[in-house]
């Protein structure tokens, strides 16, 4: 069972329960910090993918 699985009810159950547990003062906070970590391990995953393609192609080389 995925992530694409939860459902749109899911995601507002969610979203209160985080507006309650946090506050609304702290929602945008939280969700920038979401995005740019997001952003950061999708960018890793990015590299990784590149350097292990590169390496495959070094190795075929010799």
């Amino acid at each position: 069972m995925g992530l694409g699985s939860i459902g749109i009810p899911g995601l507002i159950l969610i979203l209160i329960i985080a507006l309650i547990v946090f506050g609304p003062s702290k929602l945008p906070e939280i969700g920038k910090a979401v995005g740019s970590s997001l952003k950061e391990f999708k960018n890793a995953t990015k590299g990784l993918g590149a350097d292990d393609s590169s390496n495959n192609n070094e190795s075929s080389k010799k």
